[in-house]
């Protein structure tokens, strides 16, 4: 509870911070500040050392994955900010309210991680999302974000309108908003469910699909991610996307676990589409920014597989992506926001002026991509070897192992602008400041070593 209370109160500190003061560099340190407030007060409850004690009637369940999933979120946020908060502040002339913003999209995602109740879900998902729609429109000068924010919000409520039906149908069979009261927990078959359910499960199951961009409804996710200031965009893409599965995980372990035979057909079809679409098309992208969308698509596959062999082990799998995918992606968007050029001949000649920054890109790089001593490897195995135990898991799992053979290709494109082509003539690379490459070295030994170590975060789920 300690999570959910103090990132909304410490984003109406932020809001308030803009009137006192205009220094951008200051507004980043309350921001700073803030985030390790919340860390702590998050520690708190995970090794209770205090808590705010509410009566929630029984609407959350916290436990210690919910703790956990908010410390690796709200340590990303710290992180991300320490890399770009000179360029959040430099979107507009509304640096503390962008930071605001942040903070309510956390309190969303620690309602996600300990929700017990759909009405609760729909909150949690609604309160993550609506400050997107405004940081994706932020840059007001820039048509391009105008479009995404007005896509982002008509997809966004659309796929509301569909959720809330579900919501409507399963309280109608269920007369009740607790995931546990759904379905009851005994083994049924799908004769015996009343329609409304299965129907009302259809609608749920379709909208997250909106939330976390999975094909065949990911076609607003390139656009919008392309459009919104390229520093908003790491965001979206990495804490927002895993948050929603979480919130996915729990949502279909609790409350549609008898029904699992039902649905997990439907989660394969959809991993299966949603690899299949997101690498093939990644691979004919130009702009970094743009290959970087619809690789978020394909790792949303790959997390699908998560929810297709739902269990201990996807569980694990889904903390280890949430950490690995989320570092590589915060810290490759990092330099590419500082760069002039997005497009791939952009990196033209890095390794050459900057190595340092090139050997960070090239291991968030491929840790994406799955190479083995990286953390991304390890996530992918788990999510690989939990889609092994479900029906016909085996030929999902080949499809998934081809499509991270592609993966590597439009990766490797990038590796190899980077050490094996020259810069054109009269390019320009920006100087990325000390404080700069320290925290993105950082990230890389974090990738690193979670990509040898992985029971150094897994610990902590048990003990």
């Amino acid at each position: 509870m300690n999570a959910i209370i103090f990132s909304a109160l410490l984003g109406v500190v932020m809001m308030f911070s803009g009137i006192f003061t205009t220094n951008k560099q200051a507004i980043k340190n309350i921001a700073l500040v803030c985030l390790t407030l919340l860390l702590v007060a998050n520690l708190a409850n995970h090794y209770e050392w205090y808590s705010i004690k509410i009566d929630t009637k029984q609407m959350f369940s916290f436990g210690k994955y919910g703790y956990f999933f908010n410390t690796i979120a709200i340590t990303a946020t710290l992180l991300y900010v320490f890399v770009s908060g000179d360029d959040i502040v430099k979107v507009g002339s509304y640096g503390a309210e962008y930071f605001a913003l942040i903070f309510f999209v956390l309190c969303g995602v620690t309602i996600l991680s300990s929700y017990n109740n759909l009405l609760m879900l729909f909150l949690g998902i609604e309160i993550m999302t609506i400050p997107l729609y405004i940081l994706t429109g932020s840059d007001k000068k820039n048509l391009h974000s105008n479009e995404a924010a007005l896509k982002y919000f008509l997809m966004g409520a659309f796929s509301t309108g569909i959720m809330l039906m579900g919501i409507a149908l399963l309280y109608g069979s269920s007369g009740s908003f607790g995931i546990e009261s759904i379905v009851n927990n005994t083994t049924i078959t799908l004769m015996k469910v009343p329609i409304l359910e299965v129907i009302g499960l259809m609608f749920v199951f379709v909208s997250m699909l909106f939330k976390v961009s999975a094909a065949p409804f990911h076609f607003w996710t390139p656009d919008v991610y392309d459009g919104a200031p390229t520093v908003f965009t790491s965001f979206m893409a990495t804490l927002v996307k895993v948050a929603a599965f979480a919130g996915f995980l729990r949502l279909f372990d609790h409350a549609f676990g008898s029904l699992k035979t039902t649905w997990q057909i439907w989660a394969g079809a959809v991993a299966v589409l949603t690899l299949i679409i997101g690498n093939i098309t990644a691979v004919y992208q130009q702009s970094v920014k743009r290959l970087l969308a619809y690789s978020s698509i394909a790792q949303a596959g790959f997390m699908m597989l998560g929810l297709y062999g739902l269990g201990d082990g996807a569980r694990e799998g889904m903390v280890l992506y949430a950490a690995s995918y989320s570092l590589a992606t915060i810290a490759i968007f990092s330099v590419l926001t500082r760069m002039n050029d997005y497009t791939i001949e952009g990196f033209n000649g890095l390794a050459k002026k900057d190595p340092w920054i090139a050997g960070i890109l090239a291991v968030c790089l491929l840790s994406l991509a799955g190479i083995p001593l990286t953390a991304g490897f390890l996530a992918k195995f788990y999510m690989l070897q939990a889609a092994l135990s479900a029906k016909y898991g085996l030929v999902v799992v080949v499809i998934a192992v081809l499509m991270a053979a592609v993966s590597v290709y439009y990766y490797f494109r990038v590796l190899q602008a980077m050490y094996f082509r020259a810069a054109e003539e009269g390019a320009q690379f920006p100087a990325f400041s000390t404080g700069f490459k320290r925290v993105l070295t950082l990230i890389a030994i974090l990738i690193l070593v979670l990509g040898i170590q992985p029971g150094l975060l897994l610990h902590y789920l048990y003990f």
